[in-house]
């Protein structure tokens, strides 16, 4: 009787997941590596949650901007909404596991690969290490602005790095931290100038450069 009431709520959880959304899953799995686990929500409003432990009941959230989640879910689409296997076959080196799943219209799909060869898959996998890289970037600075106030410059300048690459996504989401910085004598001088500066280019982004390819 347990049994058989475990697997009908766990049937009804899936249901339930399926019914909801549409909705992307990026979950990533890398032992060894800084996190070794990320799971990321995209919802098709573009609320978005971030996590770097299975169980974390709190995860980071933001909003994903518009054209960023549009082109995420355009690439679910060109991949038959993750239907089909992505994984190469080649023998190459560890890359981690990234799993992919699509849920929503009373569909869910998902496929896992180390490494693909579909650009399509590889251009989805890199948009989400962009939010990635993004999330690590913000929870560095979090910490360093309550427990570090001498290493926020630093934590600026990798913020800064990422933006300069064109990697940073949601930029918006880092306005709170930025202001509390330059508005904050307690902070070094040269990183309230740089917290100013990186949210008036948040705020008022450069044009790209002609020929420049932008993605998710």
């Amino acid at each position: 009787m347990l049994l058989s009431a475990v697997l009908t709520a766990v049937m009804a959880a899936g249901a339930s997941a399926a019914g909801a959304g549409p909705r992307i899953v990026y979950t990533k799995t890398f032992p060894g590596s800084a996190p070794d686990y990320v799971n990321i929500v995209v919802e098709r409003d573009g609320r978005t949650s971030y996590r770097e432990a299975a169980d974390d009941e709190d995860p980071l959230r933001f909003q994903l901007s518009a054209s960023d989640t549009e082109a995420l879910f355009a690439l679910a689409d060109k991949l038959d909404r993750f239907r089909r296997p992505l994984e190469s076959g080649l023998k190459v080196a560890r890359m981690g596991t990234k799993t992919l799943r699509y849920e929503g219209s009373g569909e869910a799909h998902e496929t896992s690969f180390n490494y693909s060869t579909d650009p399509e898959a590889q251009t989805l996998a890199d948009g989400f290490e962009k939010i990635i890289e993004t999330e690590r970037d913000f929870i560095e600075l979090d910490r360093a602005v309550h427990f570090d106030t001498l290493g926020v410059n630093d934590a600026l300048l990798r913020v800064e790095t990422t933006w300069d690459h064109r990697r940073l996504v949601s930029p918006a989401q880092f306005y709170p931290l930025l202001e509390r910085i330059f508005k904050n004598e307690s902070y070094l001088h040269m990183a309230r100038e740089r917290a100013a500066k990186l949210e008036d280019e948040f705020k008022n982004p450069p044009p790209m450069k002609e020929g420049a390819k932008q993605t998710p």
